[in-house]
C-alpha cells in the first residue's frame, strides 16, 4: 500500500487482559477512500481490536498510528482529533435530545471545528440529516425515534464531525433490506464524494462482501486472511473458522 495514502496502520497490536490474549499481533492499514471490512465468528475479538484503534482499549503491545502520528496508548479524545470517529453497537446519540442537536453535537466535535464557520456548521448539520435520511425528524427527540433511523442518526453523528475514517461497529443491525441498500449507498458516497476512508465491522456478511474493498479476517485474535472479497468469499482458511457459524459467506 502506498505510505502516502495510508491513513492507518496497526503493527502487531495485542491486548491481554490477565491471563487471556485476545487480540495478538494483529496488523492493518486502511488507506484513504477505502471501504475495509473486519469480520470474523463470534468472539474472534473483532471489538477488542476495534477498541484498541479507537483508543478505547491501551494495547498490550504493538503501535497505532494515525495519519503519520504515532496514537499508540492515546485516549479516544486525542484519537477523535487526528480524525478518527467510531459508533457503537447499541447506538452513539443522546436519547433525550433532538435529532438537530444530537448531529450538532457531532459537528462541534469536529476535528475543524473551531474554525468552522456558523453557516458552514449549519450546512454540515443539513448534509448530515438529508445523507442519512433523517429529513422530517429534526425535531424528534432520538428515544422517540424507529429503530432503524436511530441506527441512521448515530451515523448521521459521526459523519457530522468530518473525519477522516469511520469506524462503524455493526451499523445494520436491525435495519430492514431497502434500509441496508440505502446505507451502503451512503457509505458509497462518504468515500468517493467525501473522501472518507470506513472500517466496518459488521455480521451481515452480504452487506461486507457487496461494498468493502479488502477485508481482514479474525479468528481467535489473529488475522487469518486478508483480502478482496472475491478472495475472503473461496478461502480454504476462512470457510474453516466459520464452520458451525451461521453466516452466510
Amino acid at each position: 500500500m502506498d505510505n502516502e495514502s495510508t491513513l492507518l496502520t496497526g503493527q502487531r497490536l495485542s491486548k491481554q487482559f490477565k491471563g487471556l490474549l485476545a487480540v495478538s499481533g494483529v496488523d492493518i492499514e486502511i488507506a484513504e477512500g477505502e471501504i475495509v471490512g473486519l469480520i470474523g465468528p463470534n468472539g474472534a475479538g473483532k471489538s477488542t481490536t476495534f477498541n484498541l484503534l479507537s483508543g478505547f482499549l491501551k494495547p498490550t503491545a504493538g503501535r497505532l498510528t494515525i495519519r503519520g502520528v504515532d496514537m499508540s496508548g492515546a485516549v479516544p479524545e486525542q484519537v477523535s482529533k487526528q480524525g478518527l470517529v467510531r459508533t457503537f453497537q447499541h447506538g452513539s446519540y443522546l436519547p433525550s435530545m433532538t435529532v438537530h442537536d444530537n448531529v450538532l453535537i457531532g459537528c462541534l466535535g469536529g476535528i475543524r471545528s473551531g474554525r468552522v464557520k456558523t453557516a458552514d456548521r449549519r450546512r454540515n448539520i443539513d448534509d448530515a440529516i438529508g445523507l442519512f435520511g433523517l429529513a422530517g425528524h429534526e425535531t424528534d427527540i432520538a428515544r422517540n425515534l424507529p429503530h432503524g433511523l436511530q441506527r441512521l442518526l448515530s451515523m448521521a453523528i459521526a459523519f457530522a464531525a468530518r473525519p477522516a475514517l469511520i469506524c462503524f461497529d455493526e451499523p445494520l443491525t436491525g435495519l430492514n433490506q431497502t434500509e441496508v441498500a440505502g446505507t451502503l449507498d451512503v457509505y458509497r458516497q462518504l468515500t468517493s464524494t467525501h473522501r472518507m476512508s470506513i472500517l466496518l465491522v459488521e455480521h451481515n456478511m452480504r452487506a461486507v462482501m457487496s461494498i468493502c474493498d479488502r477485508i481482514y479476517v479474525l479468528h481467535h485474535g489473529e488475522i487469518i486472511f486478508t483480502g478482496t472479497p472475491d478472495t475472503v468469499k473461496t478461502s480454504d482458511v476462512v470457510l474453516k473458522a466459520y464452520l458451525g457459524e451461521a453466516h452466510d459467506i
